[in-house]
């Protein structure tokens, strides 16, 4: 059972009337705490709560990080190692219908999950993804944030999967690459980086973000593009990225093969994202 809290009370309630619960009206973020032989924290906590403030913004909800939280944050991060802990904002109870009142009362939950099992599998063997017959809608108002509005993933995963497949590769409306299921994704060829650009649909993970600067740091181009599935069967190399399994390789979609990544290895470990067992 998952430890959650609202508002800083443990196990606390939710009004029914909250605009998170009534129209999505927030967003959330998936966070990692570090290993248990790593120093205690959340990984990328400053670029986490940099994308929450950052689509509170764009959504005109006045937010900014307490003490309080990051102090809540801080300690859930030394008592569950390599765990996620997930932050929800929503804009709270007002408003009339859709109109949103003039100033927010936000509403913080806070929970802890385990990571799970299959995570550390993926980094070790990769994943197989099968193309989505459903495909998100583009909205560029809401492009690349982590909102709370997410039926197109619910559709998207109650979808039975192929059994030789652990994921979906998902399209939007106009047949572009956008992103798996639950993750960013990324092509390597002719030693050139390629990612899908989040302008109109799908999400800007953390953790896509650090990899990109990661790797200009080491001398890699990246190029955030438009990318169809003909580009992706044309890669030498795919992977896919989220905050609580890192990097990992794709090693086939659909009926397409690809080889590992031969610095996958080398760029979890320069951003300390391995998973133990």
């Amino acid at each position: 059972m998952a430890l959650v809290w609202v508002n800083h009370v443990e196990d606390g309630t939710i009004n029914p009337f909250d605009r998170g619960v009534a129209y999505g009206d927030g967003v959330f973020a998936s966070m990692r705490t570090a290993s248990a032989d790593m120093p205690a924290g959340i990984l990328f906590l400053d670029e986490h709560l940099s994308r929450l403030q950052q689509s509170c913004e764009r959504l005109g909800i006045e937010w900014c990080v307490s003490d309080l939280l990051i102090q809540q944050l801080t300690q859930l991060a030394q008592q569950y190692p390599q765990h996620c802990i997930k932050l929800i904002l929503t804009r709270g109870v007002g408003g009339r219908g859709y109109q949103a009142p003039l100033r927010a009362n936000v509403t913080e939950v806070v929970s802890v999950h385990a990571i799970p099992d299959h995570y550390h599998h993926w980094q070790q063997s990769g994943i197989t993804l099968a193309s989505s017959p459903i495909h998100l809608g583009r909205q560029p108002l809401l492009a690349g944030m982590k909102h709370l509005n997410r039926l197109e993933q619910v559709l998207i995963k109650s979808q039975p999967l192929p059994s030789t497949h652990q994921d979906w590769l998902v399209f939007d409306c106009d047949c572009n690459v956008i992103e798996s299921s639950v993750a960013n994704i990324f092509i390597v060829k002719n030693d050139q980086i390629f990612t899908p650009a989040i302008t109109h649909a799908g999400v800007s993970g953390v953790m896509r973000e650090i990899l990109i600067d990661t790797l200009l740091c080491h001398g890699i181009a990246v190029m955030a593009t438009q990318l169809k599935l003909s580009d992706i069967q044309a890669a030498d190399n795919v992977l896919i990225t989220n905050s609580l399994f890192g990097v990992i390789d794709v090693s086939a979609i659909d009926d397409f093969q690809f080889s590992p990544w031969t610095q996958t290895s080398r760029f979890r470990h320069v951003l300390s994202v391995n998973l133990s067992s």
